[in-house]
Protein backbone atom coordinates (compact mmCIF):
# COMPACT_ATOMS: atom_id res chain seq x y z
CA UNK A 1 0.00 0.00 0.00
CA UNK A 2 2.22 2.88 -1.29
CA UNK A 3 1.20 6.62 0.98
CA UNK A 4 4.76 8.10 0.33
CA UNK A 5 7.32 8.03 -1.97
CA UNK A 6 9.67 8.36 1.00
CA UNK A 7 7.78 5.46 3.06
CA UNK A 8 8.87 2.19 1.19
CA UNK A 9 8.22 1.09 -2.18
CA UNK A 10 6.96 -2.29 -0.71
CA UNK A 11 4.41 -0.67 1.74
CA UNK A 12 1.40 -3.23 2.17
CA UNK A 13 -1.97 -4.27 4.02
CA UNK A 14 -0.64 -7.27 5.47
CA UNK A 15 -1.80 -9.72 7.56
CA UNK A 16 -0.12 -10.69 10.91
CA UNK A 17 1.29 -12.87 12.72
CA UNK A 18 3.83 -13.28 10.04
CA UNK A 19 4.36 -9.47 8.97
CA UNK A 20 5.27 -8.37 6.08
CA UNK A 21 5.94 -6.28 3.30
CA UNK A 22 4.03 -6.69 -0.27
CA UNK A 23 7.22 -8.98 -0.25
CA UNK A 24 8.54 -10.28 3.00
CA UNK A 25 11.49 -11.83 1.69
CA UNK A 26 12.31 -8.58 -0.09
CA UNK A 27 11.97 -6.00 2.47
CA UNK A 28 14.38 -8.32 4.58
CA UNK A 29 17.13 -8.58 2.11
CA UNK A 30 16.56 -4.95 1.38
CA UNK A 31 16.62 -3.98 5.23
CA UNK A 32 20.11 -6.10 5.76
CA UNK A 33 21.42 -3.71 2.86
CA UNK A 34 20.51 -1.11 4.06
CA UNK A 35 22.19 -1.40 7.39
CA UNK A 36 24.96 -2.42 5.62
CA UNK A 37 25.09 0.42 3.59
CA UNK A 38 24.32 3.01 6.33
CA UNK A 39 27.43 1.52 8.06
CA UNK A 40 29.81 1.96 5.44
CA UNK A 41 28.80 5.41 4.06
CA UNK A 42 28.75 6.70 7.51
CA UNK A 43 31.69 4.86 9.14
CA UNK A 44 32.32 5.32 12.29
CA UNK A 45 33.79 9.03 12.99
CA UNK A 46 31.70 10.54 10.95
CA UNK A 47 28.56 10.85 12.39
CA UNK A 48 29.61 13.98 14.36
CA UNK A 49 30.08 15.51 10.87
CA UNK A 50 27.22 14.96 9.36
CA UNK A 51 24.00 18.19 9.04
CA UNK A 52 21.67 17.76 12.13
CA UNK A 53 18.70 16.06 10.87
CA UNK A 54 16.81 19.08 11.71
CA UNK A 55 17.65 20.60 8.44
CA UNK A 56 15.73 17.84 7.15
CA UNK A 57 12.46 19.37 8.82
CA UNK A 58 9.64 20.55 7.26
CA UNK A 59 6.53 20.06 4.69
CA UNK A 60 7.32 18.58 1.30
CA UNK A 61 5.24 18.14 -2.08
CA UNK A 62 4.14 14.65 -2.90
CA UNK A 63 2.10 14.72 -5.66
CA UNK A 64 -1.02 16.96 -6.33
CA UNK A 65 -2.58 18.26 -4.11
CA UNK A 66 -1.14 16.41 -1.56
CA UNK A 67 2.01 16.98 0.91
CA UNK A 68 4.23 14.91 3.63
CA UNK A 69 6.11 15.91 6.40
CA UNK A 70 9.53 14.79 7.57
CA UNK A 71 10.12 15.44 11.36
CA UNK A 72 13.49 14.39 13.50
CA UNK A 73 14.22 12.87 16.68
CA UNK A 74 16.25 10.65 16.99
CA UNK A 75 15.96 9.32 13.27
CA UNK A 76 14.61 10.60 10.70
CA UNK A 77 10.97 9.76 9.55
CA UNK A 78 8.42 10.79 6.72
CA UNK A 79 4.90 11.12 7.75
CA UNK A 80 1.94 11.00 5.91
CA UNK A 81 -1.79 10.71 6.71
CA UNK A 82 -0.55 10.34 10.23
CA UNK A 83 1.88 6.71 9.29
CA UNK A 84 5.36 7.39 10.03
CA UNK A 85 8.24 5.60 8.11
CA UNK A 86 12.03 5.68 9.33
CA UNK A 87 14.34 6.55 7.31
CA UNK A 88 17.79 5.40 6.96
CA UNK A 89 21.06 7.51 6.82
CA UNK A 90 23.59 7.08 4.27
CA UNK A 91 25.92 10.27 4.19
CA UNK A 92 25.59 13.61 3.91
CA UNK A 93 22.41 14.46 2.88
CA UNK A 94 21.41 11.20 1.61
CA UNK A 95 18.98 8.84 3.22
CA UNK A 96 17.08 5.30 1.94
CA UNK A 97 13.65 4.22 2.80
CA UNK A 98 12.53 0.47 3.73
CA UNK A 99 12.43 -0.38 0.18
CA UNK A 100 16.25 0.31 -0.40
CA UNK A 101 15.73 3.47 -2.46
CA UNK A 102 17.99 5.84 -2.01
CA UNK A 103 16.36 9.93 -1.37
CA UNK A 104 19.10 12.71 -1.82
CA UNK A 105 18.63 16.17 -0.34
CA UNK A 106 19.37 18.88 -2.35
CA UNK A 107 20.67 22.41 -0.98
CA UNK A 108 20.02 25.92 -2.50
CA UNK A 109 22.64 28.80 -2.91
CA UNK A 110 22.34 29.60 1.07
CA UNK A 111 22.67 25.85 1.94
CA UNK A 112 18.99 25.12 2.81
CA UNK A 113 17.49 22.09 2.19
CA UNK A 114 15.16 22.79 -1.09
CA UNK A 115 13.62 19.62 -1.09
CA UNK A 116 14.19 15.34 -2.13
CA UNK A 117 14.90 13.92 -4.96
CA UNK A 118 13.44 10.03 -5.34
CA UNK A 119 13.82 8.11 -8.11
CA UNK A 120 14.40 10.86 -10.94
CA UNK A 121 11.46 12.77 -9.29
CA UNK A 122 11.79 16.33 -7.45
CA UNK A 123 9.82 17.34 -4.58
CA UNK A 124 9.98 21.05 -3.27
CA UNK A 125 10.24 21.66 0.34
CA UNK A 126 7.37 23.99 0.85
CA UNK A 127 8.15 24.93 4.73
CA UNK A 128 10.08 24.65 7.47
CA UNK A 129 7.57 23.83 10.00
CA UNK A 130 5.46 20.89 10.49
CA UNK A 131 1.89 19.80 12.29
CA UNK A 132 1.71 19.92 16.24
CA UNK A 133 0.34 16.29 15.75
CA UNK A 134 3.19 15.27 13.88
CA UNK A 135 5.88 16.00 16.04
CA UNK A 136 3.65 13.72 18.90
CA UNK A 137 3.77 10.81 16.69
CA UNK A 138 7.37 10.73 18.38
CA UNK A 139 7.32 10.47 21.72
CA UNK A 140 4.14 7.89 23.88
CA UNK A 141 3.47 11.03 25.75
CA UNK A 142 4.56 14.55 26.21
CA UNK A 143 7.49 15.45 28.25
CA UNK A 144 7.00 14.74 32.16
CA UNK A 145 4.40 11.61 31.19
CA UNK A 146 6.91 9.64 29.07
CA UNK A 147 8.65 7.93 31.84
CA UNK A 148 7.28 4.58 32.74
CA UNK A 149 7.37 5.37 36.44
CA UNK A 150 4.80 7.80 36.23
CA UNK A 151 2.35 6.20 35.03
CA UNK A 152 -0.83 5.25 37.25
CA UNK A 153 -3.66 3.24 36.47
CA UNK A 154 -6.93 4.58 35.84
CA UNK A 155 -10.19 2.70 34.30
CA UNK A 156 -11.45 4.12 30.82
CA UNK A 157 -14.36 6.64 31.34
CA UNK A 158 -17.84 5.71 31.00
CA UNK A 159 -19.10 7.20 27.66
CA UNK A 160 -22.60 5.89 27.51
CA UNK A 161 -21.85 4.80 24.32
CA UNK A 162 -22.56 1.70 24.81
CA UNK A 163 -19.37 -0.17 26.21
CA UNK A 164 -19.70 -1.52 29.84
CA UNK A 165 -16.94 -0.29 31.69
CA UNK A 166 -14.70 -1.44 34.68
CA UNK A 167 -11.54 -1.40 36.89
CA UNK A 168 -8.34 -3.98 35.50
CA UNK A 169 -7.63 -4.71 39.17
CA UNK A 170 -11.46 -6.67 39.51
CA UNK A 171 -10.60 -8.86 36.19
CA UNK A 172 -8.75 -11.48 35.55
CA UNK A 173 -6.15 -9.57 34.38
CA UNK A 174 -4.87 -8.05 37.60
CA UNK A 175 -3.28 -4.28 37.74
CA UNK A 176 0.00 -5.65 37.00
CA UNK A 177 -1.16 -6.48 33.38
CA UNK A 178 -1.63 -3.02 32.97
CA UNK A 179 1.24 -1.48 34.41
CA UNK A 180 3.58 -3.65 32.60
CA UNK A 181 1.73 -3.25 29.26
CA UNK A 182 1.60 0.47 29.23
CA UNK A 183 5.31 0.45 31.18
CA UNK A 184 6.63 -1.45 28.48
CA UNK A 185 4.91 1.11 25.89
CA UNK A 186 6.51 3.64 27.32
CA UNK A 187 10.11 2.04 27.46
CA UNK A 188 10.08 0.90 24.03
CA UNK A 189 10.08 -2.61 24.86
CA UNK A 190 6.50 -2.58 22.38
CA UNK A 191 7.21 0.68 19.80
CA UNK A 192 4.59 2.53 18.26
CA UNK A 193 1.63 0.99 20.06
CA UNK A 194 -0.79 3.80 19.55
CA UNK A 195 -3.86 2.63 21.68
CA UNK A 196 -4.48 -0.33 24.00
CA UNK A 197 -8.30 -1.24 24.74
CA UNK A 198 -8.84 -4.21 26.31
CA UNK A 199 -12.43 -5.43 27.22
CA UNK A 200 -12.57 -8.76 29.62
CA UNK A 201 -15.77 -10.46 30.70
CA UNK A 202 -18.60 -7.65 29.47
CA UNK A 203 -16.41 -4.56 30.51
CA UNK A 204 -13.50 -2.68 29.46
CA UNK A 205 -10.70 -2.51 31.75
CA UNK A 206 -8.14 -0.82 30.13
CA UNK A 207 -7.84 1.84 27.47
CA UNK A 208 -4.78 3.50 27.07
CA UNK A 209 -3.55 5.79 24.26
CA UNK A 210 0.27 7.35 23.17
CA UNK A 211 1.82 9.26 20.30
CA UNK A 212 -0.98 11.79 20.20
CA UNK A 213 -3.80 9.61 19.76
CA UNK A 214 -6.90 9.69 21.74
CA UNK A 215 -10.83 8.31 21.97
CA UNK A 216 -12.57 10.96 19.88
CA UNK A 217 -8.82 10.58 17.24
CA UNK A 218 -9.21 7.87 14.16
CA UNK A 219 -6.61 5.88 13.09
CA UNK A 220 -5.93 3.96 9.60
CA UNK A 221 -6.79 -0.07 9.81
CA UNK A 222 -4.80 -0.82 6.77
CA UNK A 223 -6.12 -4.56 6.12
CA UNK A 224 -7.98 -4.51 9.09
CA UNK A 225 -10.53 -3.08 6.68
CA UNK A 226 -11.24 -6.23 5.03
CA UNK A 227 -12.94 -7.83 8.04
CA UNK A 228 -15.31 -4.71 7.92
CA UNK A 229 -16.18 -5.64 4.33
CA UNK A 230 -16.48 -8.45 4.84
CA UNK A 231 -19.17 -7.74 7.62
CA UNK A 232 -21.08 -5.98 4.42
CA UNK A 233 -21.39 -8.76 2.43
CA UNK A 234 -23.05 -10.63 5.24
CA UNK A 235 -25.27 -7.98 5.91
CA UNK A 236 -26.05 -8.02 2.01
CA UNK A 237 -26.30 -11.87 1.84
CA UNK A 238 -28.58 -11.74 5.17
CA UNK A 239 -31.03 -8.73 3.67
CA UNK A 240 -31.32 -11.66 0.33
CA UNK A 241 -29.34 -8.73 -1.94
CA UNK A 242 -26.72 -11.14 -2.56
CA UNK A 243 -28.26 -14.94 -3.37
CA UNK A 244 -25.19 -16.47 -0.81
CA UNK A 245 -21.63 -17.41 -1.33
CA UNK A 246 -22.29 -20.41 -3.37
CA UNK A 247 -23.49 -16.78 -6.20
CA UNK A 248 -21.24 -16.66 -9.02
CA UNK A 249 -19.52 -12.73 -8.73
CA UNK A 250 -18.30 -12.07 -12.27
CA UNK A 251 -21.62 -12.14 -13.71
CA UNK A 252 -22.76 -9.66 -11.24
CA UNK A 253 -20.17 -6.98 -12.13
CA UNK A 254 -21.28 -6.09 -15.79
CA UNK A 255 -18.57 -6.45 -17.27
CA UNK A 256 -19.08 -7.62 -21.05
CA UNK A 257 -15.50 -9.05 -21.48
CA UNK A 258 -12.78 -9.81 -19.73
CA UNK A 259 -9.11 -10.80 -20.32
CA UNK A 260 -7.61 -13.70 -20.15
CA UNK A 261 -11.01 -15.50 -21.21
CA UNK A 262 -12.03 -18.59 -18.84
CA UNK A 263 -14.87 -20.13 -18.37
CA UNK A 264 -13.82 -21.09 -15.24
CA UNK A 265 -13.64 -17.06 -13.91
CA UNK A 266 -17.74 -16.90 -14.58
CA UNK A 267 -17.92 -19.82 -12.00
CA UNK A 268 -16.10 -18.16 -9.17
CA UNK A 269 -18.02 -17.64 -6.05
CA UNK A 270 -18.44 -15.14 -3.12
CA UNK A 271 -16.78 -17.90 -0.77
CA UNK A 272 -13.65 -18.23 -2.90
CA UNK A 273 -12.98 -14.52 -2.86
CA UNK A 274 -13.64 -14.24 1.02
CA UNK A 275 -11.34 -17.01 1.18
CA UNK A 276 -8.76 -15.31 -0.39
CA UNK A 277 -8.87 -18.30 -2.70
CA UNK A 278 -10.49 -17.04 -5.96
CA UNK A 279 -7.70 -18.86 -8.02
CA UNK A 280 -6.60 -16.00 -10.12
CA UNK A 281 -2.76 -15.01 -10.34
CA UNK A 282 -3.16 -12.52 -7.41
CA UNK A 283 -1.04 -12.99 -4.44
CA UNK A 284 0.39 -9.47 -2.71
CA UNK A 285 3.36 -11.79 -1.48
CA UNK A 286 4.93 -12.34 -5.30
CA UNK A 287 6.75 -10.08 -6.72
CA UNK A 288 5.76 -11.76 -9.90
CA UNK A 289 2.08 -11.76 -9.27
CA UNK A 290 0.36 -9.45 -11.69
CA UNK A 291 -2.34 -9.11 -9.04
CA UNK A 292 -0.37 -7.89 -6.64
CA UNK A 293 -1.80 -4.65 -4.77
CA UNK A 294 0.92 -2.19 -5.77
CA UNK A 295 0.44 -3.30 -9.67
CA UNK A 296 -3.75 -3.21 -9.22
CA UNK A 297 -3.84 -0.01 -7.33
CA UNK A 298 -2.31 1.76 -10.20
CA UNK A 299 -5.04 0.64 -12.78
CA UNK A 300 -8.47 3.18 -13.83
CA UNK A 301 -10.48 0.26 -12.48
CA UNK A 302 -9.42 -2.14 -9.64
CA UNK A 303 -11.81 -4.68 -9.63
CA UNK A 304 -12.06 -5.24 -13.92
CA UNK A 305 -7.79 -5.11 -13.30
CA UNK A 306 -8.43 -8.05 -11.02
CA UNK A 307 -11.04 -10.17 -12.95
CA UNK A 308 -8.78 -9.75 -15.93
CA UNK A 309 -5.87 -11.74 -14.32
CA UNK A 310 -5.49 -15.45 -15.47
CA UNK A 311 -6.45 -18.16 -14.15
CA UNK A 312 -3.15 -20.34 -12.13
CA UNK A 313 -5.97 -22.20 -9.76
CA UNK A 314 -8.88 -23.90 -9.67
CA UNK A 315 -11.53 -21.51 -7.81
CA UNK A 316 -11.95 -22.81 -4.06
CA UNK A 317 -8.56 -24.63 -4.27
CA UNK A 318 -6.02 -22.67 -3.11
CA UNK A 319 -5.12 -19.87 -0.36
CA UNK A 320 -3.38 -16.68 -1.63
CA UNK A 321 -3.30 -12.99 -0.13
CA UNK A 322 -4.95 -11.26 -2.30
CA UNK A 323 -5.96 -7.24 -1.69
CA UNK A 324 -7.69 -6.87 -4.79
CA UNK A 325 -10.58 -9.35 -4.11
CA UNK A 326 -11.45 -7.45 -1.27
CA UNK A 327 -12.30 -4.66 -4.14
CA UNK A 328 -14.55 -7.21 -5.97
CA UNK A 329 -16.91 -8.66 -3.26
CA UNK A 330 -17.46 -4.62 -2.10
CA UNK A 331 -18.43 -3.73 -5.62
CA UNK A 332 -20.40 -6.67 -5.87
CA UNK A 333 -21.91 -5.96 -2.57
CA UNK A 334 -23.06 -2.04 -3.55
CA UNK A 335 -24.08 -3.12 -6.67
CA UNK A 336 -26.35 -5.67 -4.68
CA UNK A 337 -27.20 -3.39 -2.22
CA UNK A 338 -27.72 -0.47 -5.11
CA UNK A 339 -25.44 2.10 -2.55
CA UNK A 340 -22.30 3.36 -2.14
CA UNK A 341 -20.13 0.84 0.28
CA UNK A 342 -19.30 3.86 2.73
CA UNK A 343 -23.55 4.70 2.62
CA UNK A 344 -24.65 0.71 3.31
CA UNK A 345 -22.18 0.75 6.28
CA UNK A 346 -23.67 3.63 8.00
CA UNK A 347 -27.12 2.57 7.33
CA UNK A 348 -26.67 -0.73 8.36
CA UNK A 349 -23.24 -1.39 10.50
CA UNK A 350 -22.32 1.76 11.97
CA UNK A 351 -25.38 3.47 12.49
CA UNK A 352 -26.76 0.82 14.48
CA UNK A 353 -23.60 0.85 16.54
CA UNK A 354 -24.37 4.12 17.58
CA UNK A 355 -21.53 5.89 15.56
CA UNK A 356 -22.16 9.36 13.62
CA UNK A 357 -21.24 9.87 9.87
CA UNK A 358 -18.49 12.04 10.91
CA UNK A 359 -16.80 9.75 13.43
CA UNK A 360 -15.49 7.79 10.54
CA UNK A 361 -13.37 8.18 7.36
CA UNK A 362 -13.61 6.26 4.20
CA UNK A 363 -12.42 7.30 0.77
CA UNK A 364 -14.09 4.16 -1.10
CA UNK A 365 -13.20 5.14 -5.11
CA UNK A 366 -12.03 1.53 -6.28
CA UNK A 367 -9.48 3.02 -8.63
CA UNK A 368 -6.05 4.65 -9.20
CA UNK A 369 -7.16 7.75 -8.04
CA UNK A 370 -7.58 7.30 -4.61
CA UNK A 371 -4.48 7.71 -2.45
CA UNK A 372 -5.95 6.23 0.96
CA UNK A 373 -5.86 2.40 -1.10
CA UNK A 374 -9.63 2.15 0.21
CA UNK A 375 -8.94 1.89 3.62
CA UNK A 376 -11.17 3.16 6.81
CA UNK A 377 -10.40 4.90 9.46
CA UNK A 378 -12.01 4.14 13.25
CA UNK A 379 -11.68 5.32 16.51
CA UNK A 380 -9.99 2.66 18.48
CA UNK A 381 -13.35 2.48 21.19
CA UNK A 382 -15.51 1.87 17.51
CA UNK A 383 -12.81 -0.93 16.52
CA UNK A 384 -13.97 -2.74 19.75
CA UNK A 385 -17.63 -2.34 18.75
CA UNK A 386 -17.02 -4.11 15.32
CA UNK A 387 -15.21 -6.59 17.61
CA UNK A 388 -17.96 -7.09 20.41
CA UNK A 389 -20.67 -7.64 17.47
CA UNK A 390 -18.43 -10.63 16.39
CA UNK A 391 -17.96 -12.09 19.92
CA UNK A 392 -21.93 -11.54 20.48
CA UNK A 393 -22.22 -13.74 17.28
CA UNK A 394 -23.66 -10.97 15.30
CA UNK A 395 -25.86 -8.62 17.81
CA UNK A 396 -25.32 -5.22 19.48
CA UNK A 397 -28.09 -3.90 22.19
CA UNK A 398 -30.44 -6.50 21.62
CA UNK A 399 -30.27 -5.79 17.62
CA UNK A 400 -29.03 -8.97 15.37
CA UNK A 401 -26.98 -6.57 12.69
CA UNK A 402 -25.44 -9.75 11.07
CA UNK A 403 -26.66 -13.19 11.29
CA UNK A 404 -25.40 -15.58 13.82
CA UNK A 405 -24.62 -18.19 10.60
CA UNK A 406 -22.55 -15.39 9.21
CA UNK A 407 -20.44 -14.47 11.97
CA UNK A 408 -19.96 -18.43 13.33
CA UNK A 409 -18.66 -19.01 9.20
CA UNK A 410 -16.50 -15.97 9.17
CA UNK A 411 -14.95 -17.14 12.25
CA UNK A 412 -14.06 -20.32 11.10
CA UNK A 413 -11.67 -22.61 9.11
CA UNK A 414 -12.71 -21.91 5.18
CA UNK A 415 -9.19 -21.75 3.64
CA UNK A 416 -5.49 -21.69 4.34
CA UNK A 417 -3.59 -18.67 3.28
CA UNK A 418 0.20 -18.52 4.49
CA UNK A 419 -0.27 -21.27 6.76
CA UNK A 420 -2.48 -20.18 8.85
CA UNK A 421 -6.10 -20.55 9.09
CA UNK A 422 -8.51 -18.03 7.40
CA UNK A 423 -12.23 -17.44 7.69
CA UNK A 424 -14.13 -14.90 5.86
CA UNK A 425 -11.66 -11.78 5.82
CA UNK A 426 -11.10 -12.93 9.63
CA UNK A 427 -8.08 -14.61 10.39
CA UNK A 428 -7.40 -17.94 13.01
CA UNK A 429 -4.24 -17.12 14.21
CA UNK A 430 -2.45 -18.71 17.60
CA UNK A 431 0.37 -17.73 19.63
CA UNK A 432 2.44 -20.05 22.08
CA UNK A 433 1.94 -18.90 25.39
CA UNK A 434 4.84 -19.36 28.12
CA UNK A 435 3.47 -20.39 31.34
CA UNK A 436 5.06 -22.18 34.21
CA UNK A 437 3.71 -25.48 33.26
CA UNK A 438 5.21 -25.04 29.58
CA UNK A 439 4.50 -23.42 26.47
CA UNK A 440 0.34 -22.78 25.69
CA UNK A 441 -0.91 -22.64 22.57
CA UNK A 442 -3.93 -20.18 22.24
CA UNK A 443 -6.04 -20.25 18.90
CA UNK A 444 -8.19 -16.70 18.22
CA UNK A 445 -9.90 -14.56 15.69
CA UNK A 446 -8.28 -11.73 14.46
CA UNK A 447 -8.75 -8.81 12.10
CA UNK A 448 -5.38 -7.36 11.47
CA UNK A 449 -3.09 -4.79 9.49
CA UNK A 450 0.05 -3.64 9.26
CA UNK A 451 1.77 -1.77 11.17
CA UNK A 452 -0.07 -3.00 14.37
CA UNK A 453 -4.11 -2.47 14.02
CA UNK A 454 -5.44 -5.52 15.68
CA UNK A 455 -8.87 -6.73 16.43
CA UNK A 456 -8.33 -10.22 18.55
CA UNK A 457 -11.08 -12.15 19.82
CA UNK A 458 -10.08 -14.59 22.37
CA UNK A 459 -13.84 -16.86 23.59
CA UNK A 460 -11.99 -19.03 26.05
CA UNK A 461 -11.14 -15.97 28.16
CA UNK A 462 -14.06 -14.02 27.32
CA UNK A 463 -11.45 -11.11 25.97
CA UNK A 464 -11.62 -8.46 23.21
CA UNK A 465 -8.52 -6.78 22.81
CA UNK A 466 -7.74 -3.45 19.93
CA UNK A 467 -4.51 -2.35 19.22
CA UNK A 468 -3.59 0.48 17.02
CA UNK A 469 -0.16 1.50 15.93
CA UNK A 470 2.23 2.79 13.59
CA UNK A 471 4.99 -0.19 13.24
CA UNK A 472 4.65 -0.09 10.06
CA UNK A 473 6.39 -2.65 7.48
CA UNK A 474 8.52 -4.09 10.54
CA UNK A 475 9.34 -7.60 11.41
CA UNK A 476 7.51 -8.51 14.44
CA UNK A 477 4.36 -7.35 15.64
CA UNK A 478 4.39 -5.61 19.38
CA UNK A 479 0.58 -6.77 19.64
CA UNK A 480 1.37 -10.37 19.84
CA UNK A 481 4.05 -9.70 22.12
CA UNK A 482 2.28 -8.34 24.52
CA UNK A 483 -0.53 -10.32 24.36
CA UNK A 484 1.63 -13.67 24.33
CA UNK A 485 3.93 -12.36 27.05
CA UNK A 486 1.24 -10.16 29.01
CA UNK A 487 -2.16 -10.55 28.65
CA UNK A 488 -2.52 -14.52 27.55
CA UNK A 489 -0.06 -15.78 30.81
CA UNK A 490 -2.26 -13.34 33.03
CA UNK A 491 -5.52 -15.16 31.49
CA UNK A 492 -4.16 -18.39 31.80
CA UNK A 493 -3.21 -17.97 35.40
CA UNK A 494 -6.20 -16.63 36.33
CA UNK A 495 -7.84 -20.24 35.11
CA UNK A 496 -5.72 -22.13 36.59
CA UNK A 497 -7.71 -23.73 39.80
CA UNK A 498 -5.94 -23.00 43.17
CA UNK A 499 -4.58 -26.26 44.69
Amino acid sequence: MKLSPLATVTAALPREPRPRSRSRRLAARLGALTGLLAILAVGPGRADTLPPLQDYVGTYADGPGRTLELVAGDELFAVEDEAKYRLQRVGPDAFVNAGGQRIAFPRNAAGQVSGFELGGERHARLSTTVAAATVALLRPRPAGQDAPADYHYRPPADLHDGIAVGDIAASDLGLASAEAIVRGVLDGSYPDVDSVLLYQRGHLVLEEYFYGYSAERTHQLRSATKSVVGALAGIAVDRGALPGTDVPVPPLLGYSRLAHADPRKSAITLNDLLTMSSGLDCDDHNANSPGREEAIYERPDWVKAVLDLPLVAEPGRHGAYCSGGVAVVGRATERAVQQPLPDFAQARLFGPLGMARSDWRWNYALDNTNREYAQIHLRPRDMLKFGLLYAQGGRWQGQQLISASWVEASLQRQSEVEGTDYGYFWWRPWLNVPTPRGAQRVTMNAAQGNGGQKIYLVPQYQLVAVFTGSNYNAEGTPPNRIMSRIVLPALIAAAVPAH
